[in-house]
């Protein structure tokens, strides 16, 4: 980590700082391109718009694969206030951004953040494998 990264990090620290006077969490990210310039900045909006999956990392990643051509956002870094969740790192990888910086661990996060994960939900499977590979067979036949 070098001081521009440490520079676009404290902007997140910012969005996050100003995300609960907006009606969100403090949560903050933006993404930059391959030559410095910030492309989209974004700030967790989850209360404010009934969303729960309204975290700023899946919003840029999201953002990138609609709007960004797959050279441009292979050259990306997003900076953002907090590691992303598994939600979001997924978004993260499928929209093909280069690199993550980010400021606080989920597991500092955790620490400071006095609120316990909510339970897993069980999950069980998998199931009808024959049946289920069909349409996949089929898609990429």
């Amino acid at each position: 980590m070098d001081e521009q990264d440490e520079q676009y990090l404290r902007r997140a620290i910012a969005l996050a700082a100003a995300a609960p006077a907006a009606g969100g969490r403090p949560f903050g990210s933006l993404l930059v391109g391959p030559d410095g310039a910030v492309l989209a900045e974004s700030h967790n909006t989850v209360p404010g718009d009934g969303d729960i999956t309204a975290h700023p990392e899946l919003k840029l990643a999201r953002w990138a694969a609609q709007e960004l051509d797959p050279t441009t956002a292979a050259g990306t870094t997003m900076y953002t206030s907090c590691e992303p969740c598994g939600m979001c790192a997924y978004a993260i990888d499928r929209a093909g951004l280069r690199r993550v910086v980010f400021a606080l661990s989920a597991e500092q996060f955790q620490a400071l953040s006095r609120t316990a994960n909510p339970p897993a939900v069980p999950r069980d499977g998998p199931g009808l494998f024959d049946e289920a590979r069909a349409p996949i067979d089929a898609f990429f036949a």
